[in-house]
């Protein structure tokens, strides 16, 4: 136990609700068909439609079919990335909950942001082709268009700011805005995370073999790699006095959050699981709860072999061998810095519903990663706290820890 003091002089921290969510991913749109497909076990990967691929050795991805985006009316809707269509539907979704919320600040975190402009004009310059495209490609490239696009459609005007920390990002981005409440400096923030798949991005993963021309396999004894998804999520977090004296539907609440970074590889986790166990600790610190208090994990999970058995080390000794821990990516793969945020989304999900989240494909328990697997199918369970993890390349770790909306 600790006393916190925010910047305000408090030594009491302000509790931070949450009053608004809103997704779209390869499990669907809005929390509904999430909650449908993620509580089914659905896998929602399939082959790349985007790009050619036949040169690639994994060929699948989790995508969102075009019908799913909302994108406004008229010429302008064709000059908009994927990313800010995806932006504008769970912005859209999340507004539908509570009509009433304006925020003061927006956090969201990304990592590719425009990239498929930036690769339209680098081919065109390649082939000697004309650019006459090139303003659009370059006025849609930088990470915060897809915000400011979906601020445009909703007519928000809070300043934003973007976190592109690797795979963590979605995860920062949500613990930032949880702070900036947390210290009494804010009543309203939005906060939450995007990314479109991209051909670079998806070519440089097979490159590296990090992806898998298999089933994505989450702490499967002969898991083979990562898969590649896409997505947004967005969460309108407040002060919570503030939410209950205004009568707002309280979903759930953000109580702690910590990071970490190993600085062992620039890919590679470090073996022995330092950092995220840092990260997790910090976040149990940080919402003043013991290990044991952990009633699920949703773990960071990418399949590859290094991170599952880092990860797996590291919630093993921190929170015991008992723990319900699933990876959700083995869903509807991994979006990078959209990741955390989706996957905060499945959380809160669990917490409403009662339900743990199913590890799908999972076939054998690796003798590294001893872990109470939630395999292949959900089960019901009561669940008054979680906590979700996002670890990226560089070692930069990041964990929230979530709690079940009561008084």
């Amino acid at each position: 136990m600790f006393t916190f003091t925010g910047t305000n002089g408090k030594t009491n921290a302000d509790r931070v609700a949450i009053v608004g969510a809103g997704v779209v991913s390869p499990l669907g749109r809005g929390l509904s068909a999430t909650s449908d497909a993620l509580f089914s076990g659905r896998d929602c990967v399939t082959a790349i439609t985007h790009f050619d691929v036949t040169q690639c050795r994994c060929k699948t991805a989790g995508q969102i079919a075009d019908h799913q985006l909302s994108k406004p009316r008229g010429r302008r809707a064709r000059r908009l990335h994927r990313a800010a269509a995806m932006m504008i539907t769970a912005l859209e979704e999340m507004l539908a909950q509570d009509r009433q919320f304006t925020p003061e600040l927006a956090v969201i975190g990304t990592t590719s942001g425009g990239m498929s402009f930036g690769e339209n004009y680098y081919r065109a310059l390649q082939r000697h082709d004309a650019t006459r495209r090139a303003p659009e490609w370059i006025a849609n490239y930088p990470p915060q268009k897809p915000v400011a696009d979906a601020f445009e459609a909703f007519d928000i005007s809070a300043p934003a700011q973007i976190i592109a920390n690797a795979c963590a990002s979605g995860t920062n981005a949500i613990g930032h805005a949880f702070d900036c409440i947390r210290s009494g400096r804010y009543r309203r923030v939005l906060t939450g995370g995007y990314d479109a798949i991209s051909e670079l991005v998806f070519v440089g993963f097979d490159s590296l073999q990090a992806s898998t021309p298999d089933k994505c396999r989450p702490f499967d004894r002969q898991r083979t790699g990562m898969v590649l998804g896409e997505g947004a999520a967005v969460f309108a977090l407040e002060n919570f006095d503030s939410a209950r004296a205004r009568g707002a539907n309280i979903l759930g609440e953000i109580i702690g959050y910590g990071i970490s970074t190993d600085n062992h590889h620039l890919t590679q986790p470090d073996p022995s699981g330092v950092g995220p166990r840092h990260a997790m600790k910090r976040a149990l610190r940080s919402a003043r709860i013991a290990p044991e208090q952990i009633d699920y994990v949703n773990a960071h999970g990418t399949a590859t072999v290094f991170n599952d058995a880092a990860e797996g080390k590291a919630i093993a000794e921190l929170l015991g061998k008992s723990v319900p821990v699933s990876s959700t990516k083995s869903m509807m793969g991994h979006s990078l810095g959209a990741a955390g945020a989706i996957e905060a989304v499945f959380c809160l999900l669990a917490l409403q519903k009662q339900i743990l989240p199913p590890n799908i494909n999972f076939r054998s328990a690796d003798d590294d990663v001893d872990l109470n697997i939630v395999a292949n199918e959900s089960r019901p369970a009561k669940i008054d706290i979680v906590l979700s993890n996002s670890f990226g390349f560089g070692g930069t770790n990041a964990s929230i820890v979530m709690r079940r909306a009561n008084e």
